[in-house]
């Protein structure tokens, strides 16, 4: 049962080959099992989980369908669920059970997914290797030695060690598309409003986006569906219909005009890398699609631009943790004073302070028109750079990461080299587009993923695409040894 997809559950509830409760039951075994090899949930949720499963049963027995009904999932921790301890990864929130859920989770559970738990992630989700949680590095199920790719690094471990068929996640500058190329998953990034981010804990509120992580686009366009839409509660939330994603799926990619951005292939790229990317290219080509080489010509200041905003913005949403309201709190304060800074500094991991001081610094007096203000003007020229590239071409194709997953433990004393693993991802989350990753091949035994991305709201476009080559290649049915 654990190697089914999120398609193939859905089938079976509708045939009565095995019943929610059965499935539920045999992934949580399975997690019990395996999961200390991985170290990839934060917190099971047994109880709820089975009790959400004999619902979801009952709903079936009642004559009611849908693709989620019954289905296992996982939410990221950054999540709030109501009554569950919702952590960030962060010793600041390890005692924090949120008293509401996140619209997310509420919209998905109204579904009838059954949450299995929360997932581990890098704290406050800063970091690109799940090495930053409070909680321990989690496992690429690929190899043990290696990281996963963060934040959403517990999430995409469960997935690709079958533990579960799909999982929630969050995208600030590739953190669901990176673990998803890194452990051989699908993963999307949707365009930023599309899913609503109330009850989701902020990193860099404008950067910030949740969305799916499974191991086909067929499972990902079933999670978007019951993810996406408008929320009144989140003033970031478009008010935009929603397609239904999995009747797009099929579609011919005829005539299909895919770009590929001449700066992508620079000194910093994997020639292997590269080399499965324009295979990849080959394959769509073989589908009807048609290829021609085109230019970001400001990719190459998006790195400087994004680390600057996204830890601005991390410097004024993370002042809210102080110590006095809720989270966690210092022993026996000398005065305020004390409080503030020793809860802080007691709570806060190196990763999280590093950012906030860059941010703090970046908004000060003297230096917001500086730093902020020029970042925000290239944050300007990039998205012109996608908008003339979406006049010629459908979509864009490249690499997810410059290179396949590291040793655990190979980049902590270079936060910088960390941070360049970004360069594909982040322009994305600039702009505000939608994005997704794909697997597409294999280096030196780890996988490697495919980025596409495509124009505002046009996810079943990139589902689409995916899809259809995952109809003619068999990379994301691989399974890690082991699992």
């Amino acid at each position: 049962m654990h190697q089914l997809t999120l398609a193939e559950i859905a089938r079976g509830l509708a045939d009565k080959k095995f019943s929610s409760e059965e499935l539920t039951k045999v992934l949580l075994a399975r997690i019990a099992q395996l999961d200390p090899q991985l170290n990839s949930f934060i917190s099971l949720t047994e109880d709820l989980a089975l009790q959400q499963a004999k619902a979801a049963d009952a709903r079936r027995a009642n004559g009611e369908s849908g693709a989620l009904l019954g289905a296992p999932i996982a939410h990221k921790d950054l999540f709030c669920t109501q009554g569950i301890r919702t952590s960030c990864g962060s010793k600041m929130l390890d005692n924090f059970k949120a008293p509401y859920d996140a619209t997310v989770v509420a919209k998905l559970a109204a579904a009838g997914a059954v949450t299995l738990g929360k997932t581990n992630m890098d704290e406050f989700a800063m970091g690109s290797a799940n090495e930053s949680s409070y909680y321990g590095a989690v496992k690429n199920p690929w190899n043990l030695e290696c990281v996963p790719g963060g934040s959403s690094g517990g999430s995409a471990a469960a997935v690709a060690a079958r533990l579960l068929p799909a999982a929630t996640a969050t995208d600030t500058g590739g953190s669901i598309r990176q673990p998803a190329a890194f452990t051989n998953l699908t993963g999307l990034k949707p365009t930023y409003g599309r899913v609503s981010r109330w009850g989701m804990i902020a990193y860099a509120s404008s950067l910030d986006q949740g969305g799916p992580l499974a191991r086909t686009a067929e499972d990902c366009a079933i999670l978007l569906q019951g993810m996406a839409g408008f929320d009144p509660q989140d003033s970031t939330s478009i008010d935009e219909p929603v397609p239904d994603y999995s009747a797009g799926l099929n579609g011919s990619l005829q005539g299909l005009r895919i770009g590929v951005p001449k700066e992508y292939f620079s000194a910093g790229l994997d020639p292997r890398i590269a080399d499965l990317v324009m295979a990849s290219v080959e394959e769509l080509k073989k589908l009807g699609a048609v290829v021609k080489e085109i230019s970001l010509p400001n990719m190459q200041h998006a790195i400087p631009a994004y680390y600057v905003i996204a830890p601005a913005e991390a410097s004024s949403n993370l002042s809210r943790f102080d110590g006095v309201r809720f989270g966690y709190r210092c022993e026996d304060p000398k005065n305020l004073e004390d409080l503030y800074k020793r809860s802080r500094g007691e709570g806060f991991g190196p990763e999280v302070q590093r950012r906030i001081m860059v941010g703090a610094y970046a908004l000060s007096a003297g230096y917001y028109d500086a730093y902020y203000l020029k970042a925000q003007k290239i944050r300007r020229l990039i998205k012109n750079d996608f908008m003339a590239a979406f006049n010629e071409v459908d979509i864009i194709l490249g690499p997810t990461t410059p290179n396949p997953a590291w040793k655990l433990g190979a980049k902590n004393n270079d936060p910088v080299s960390e941070y360049l693993e970004d360069v594909y991802t982040i322009t994305a989350n600039l702009a505000g587009l939608p994005g997704l990753s794909m697997p597409a091949g294999f280096v030196d035994g780890l996988p490697v993923g495919v980025q596409l991305l495509a124009p505002y709201f046009q996810e079943g476009r990139l589902l689409n695409v995916a899809h259809q080559y995952q109809q003619n290649t068999d990379w994301h049915t691989r399974t890690p040894t082991g699992f």
